[in-house]
């Protein structure tokens, strides 16, 4: 039986790609594939780094729109916040996540890549939230992910008009952070160089940016000192600071959590 959602971890990063040709719809048993993968992800202690993948072809064209009209209040509903739920999980993911876009990233297409702390897209990629021209709006966090990137005026017109927004249109706007020619091997790079880091210190800072962006500035900076005093507790900091001492910066080399 074929999944549409395989995983693979190698090197303390994991590739989650989506499988289900030709777009990579959104439908129940994608959610379900992708919240199985998640929670494989949440407690795998070993896993430093992920790359979110579509394929060569397309990384993903949104939902399936045949089960969606078959939705009413009551199913809809339902099917969303399972879905939104499900794509939370990714962007709460205590460890670095890179989308690598390419071909077609459209509604719930986006929408994943948005959860995503690095997106790296193909110079042809093509990304946009074009619900509007179905009657909705975008319901797995593009109201909210893309508002936080690009500021209020600029994602309702994207939202408002659905128009498709090409690679370096979106990489002018920051929803992508870099043009690559092949998304994937720049991704798992990217993914590699992060992963050997110190997972404690990044996964601080990943919690610090993305919890404290949200609150006062007070507030922020009470987050940041607790962060900064927890991470002296760690082995990565005895490691860091030790080789800082010994060898100079840059030096270190941070292994596995206890």
């Amino acid at each position: 039986m074929t999944t549409p959602v395989q995983l693979e971890i190698a090197d303390r990063v994991a590739t989650v790609r989506l499988d289900a040709p030709p777009l990579n719809a959104f439908d129940t048993g994608m959610q379900r594939a992708l919240a199985d993968a998640a929670a494989t992800l949440e407690a795998d202690p070993g896993v430093h780094a992920v790359v979110l993948y579509g394929g060569p072809r397309c990384f993903a064209a949104g939902a399936d729109i045949k089960q969606l009209a078959a939705f009413g209040f009551e199913d809809i509903t339902g099917w969303n916040r399972a879905l939104q739920q499900t794509f939370t999980r990714f962007a709460e993911l205590p460890v670095p996540v890179v989308a690598a876009v390419t071909g077609y990233a459209l509604g719930g297409g986006m929408e994943l890549a948005l959860t995503a702390d690095f997106r790296i897209a193909a110079e042809d990629a093509v990304l946009g939230l074009p619900e509007v021209l179905l009657g909705i709006i975008p319901g797995s966090g593009g109201t909210q992910r893309l508002t936080r990137l690009v500021g209020r005026g600029k994602a309702k017109e994207l939202m408002m008009t659905g128009r498709r927004v090409p690679a370096q249109e979106a990489l002018d706007l920051g929803i992508v952070d870099r043009l690559a020619e092949d998304p994937y091997e720049a991704a798992l790079g990217f993914a590699h160089e992060l992963a050997a880091g110190p997972r404690f210190a990044i996964q601080a800072i990943k919690e610090a940016v993305d919890q404290g962006i949200d609150l006062p500035i007070a507030g922020g900076l009470a987050l940041e000192r607790s962060l900064i005093a927890g991470l002296f507790a760690t082995t990565d900091r005895d490691t860091g600071m030790a080789s800082f001492l010994q060898h100079g910066p840059g030096k270190a080399r941070f292994g596995d959590p206890a």
